[in-house]
Order: C-alpha cells, then sequence, then structure tokens
C-alpha cells in the first residue's frame, strides 16, 4: 500500500477553517438557492453569488455541489428511503461518487453538508482513479452497512473510461469473494445516466442521479451517525 491519501488540499484550512469563512459559505448557500428556485442557470448564479462574496475557486465548488432549488430538494426528499427500507433489496452504489467521498472523509479532508442534506467532498477522478491509505478502511464500511441492514445485493457501478476501474472493481469482487458478500461490481461508460434510469434503490449524492432516480439513500449520512464516524465536517445550511 502506498502513502497516499485525499486529505485537505493546501489552503483548505484558510478557505473553511474559520467562523468567518463558514458563514460566508453559508450566506452564499442562501443567496444561491434563492436563484436556482427562480429558475436562474446554475453557471450564472454562481458566478453572480461567487463575486458577490468574493468566493475562491474552491469555495465556488462547494457552492455549486452544496446547493440546490426548493423544489429539487424537494423532491429529492421524497424519494430519499430510510435504513429500514433496505432489507432483502438490490442496491446499486455510484462506485467512485461514495468510495471517494468515503476516503475523503477517513483523511480528515473537508466534508460539506448541502442544502438536500447530502455529504460532498472536494476531490474528484481526473480521468484516473488511484488507491489509498483508506481504500480497504471505506470498502469496510461499507460492508458492515450491508451485512448489518441485511441488503440483499449490492451493484457497485464505476466509470469504464476511467483509468484503474478495472482494478479496482476487481478489488471489490476480490473482498466480496473473501467476506462471503452478495456483492457485484461492472464497468459502465456513462454510469450517471445507468444509475439515474434503473429501477433499483440508488446510492449516490451526484447532484443529477439523485433528480433523475427512482429511489436513493444517504449512506454518507447513516455511517456517519451509525458508526460514529470523526467528520471535519462544514454545515451549508
Amino acid at each position: 500500500m502506498n502513502n497516499r491519501n485525499r486529505g485537505k488540499n493546501t489552503g483548505d484550512d484558510n478557505l473553511f477553517g474559520s467562523e468567518k469563512q463558514i458563514s460566508k459559505l453559508k450566506l452564499a448557500v442562501q443567496d444561491m438557492q434563492y436563484l436556482l428556485t427562480r429558475g436562474y442557470a446554475e453557471k450564472a448564479s454562481s458566478e453572480l453569488v461567487g463575486n458577490r462574496y468574493r468566493l475562491k475557486t474552491r469555495q465556488i465548488q462547494v457552492l455549486r455541489g452544496a446547493s440546490a432549488s426548493d423544489i429539487q430538494i424537494h423532491n429529492r426528499k421524497l424519494k430519499q428511503l430510510n435504513v429500514s427500507d433496505l432489507k432483502d433489496k438490490t442496491i446499486y452504489l455510484d462506485g467512485f461518487n461514495v468510495l471517494i467521498l468515503l476516503e475523503s472523509l477517513l483523511s480528515d479532508a473537508y466534508i460539506f453538508e448541502g442544502a438536500d442534506g447530502c455529504f460532498r467532498d472536494l476531490s474528484g477522478v481526473h480521468g484516473t482513479y488511484k488507491r489509498v491509505n483508506q481504500t480497504l478502511k471505506a470498502i469496510e464500511l461499507i460492508a458492515g452497512f450491508f451485512q448489518k441492514n441485511l441488503v440483499q445485493k449490492l451493484v457497485w457501478v464505476f466509470d469504464q473510461p476511467v483509468s484503474n476501474s478495472g482494478r479496482i472493481k476487481q478489488i471489490i469482487l476480490d473482498f466480496a469473494l473473501e467476506n462471503k458478500l452478495n456483492w457485484e461490481a461492472e464497468l459502465q461508460y456513462n454510469p450517471d445516466k445507468f444509475l439515474a434510469e434503473s429501477s433499483e434503490i440508488i446510492i449516490s449524492s451526484d447532484a443529477w442521479i439523485l433528480d433523475h432516480c427512482k429511489e436513493w439513500f444517504n449512506l454518507i449520512g447513516y455511517l456517519i451517525q451509525d458508526e460514529k464516524l470523526s467528520v471535519n465536517l462544514i454545515k451549508t445550511r
């Protein structure tokens, strides 16, 4: 195993580590929600709000991820399931989205709770996935959730165009075999579309998927509570 992790970027403490910056971010999210609710485009809204509050690039990235219109928030809540709804069900998991978010959380990176109650981070795949020190722990947390709540089957879905997607798929399958878990893993060229159109329960914090899927479960929120995880959490609402 290498020494990589998904911790904070240099400068993140300056952007997110003070009450002044957090208060500014919360106001920005409120303004963004107001504009989105009235039909303004996300890009134009984030530029307007970003300029008003003099936000840096990574702060604007958080602003976009944390914000949603009133109707988006309402509709996402309507489709959100409780953990008790998962017994004996098949669940499709947005592989890179969930895994990288958990790796970031376990690396003490900043995690942001958005207006929809979902948790997001500032990491990304950028064409290549690289396993880090926290990868196995993240998989183990998901396994614990799977077993405890008697989920019937879990299907991990990864982006086929991403370098090393085949490797992480095999790691997941090997882990499942070793621990006797009813897991599958597959590669999709357009996983967002695949997940959004699935009739199964989805685990993801991707806003577009949440807007278009049939049902979803907030796994990160569940794990933070159930496992009492130590989280470098910023609430934006």
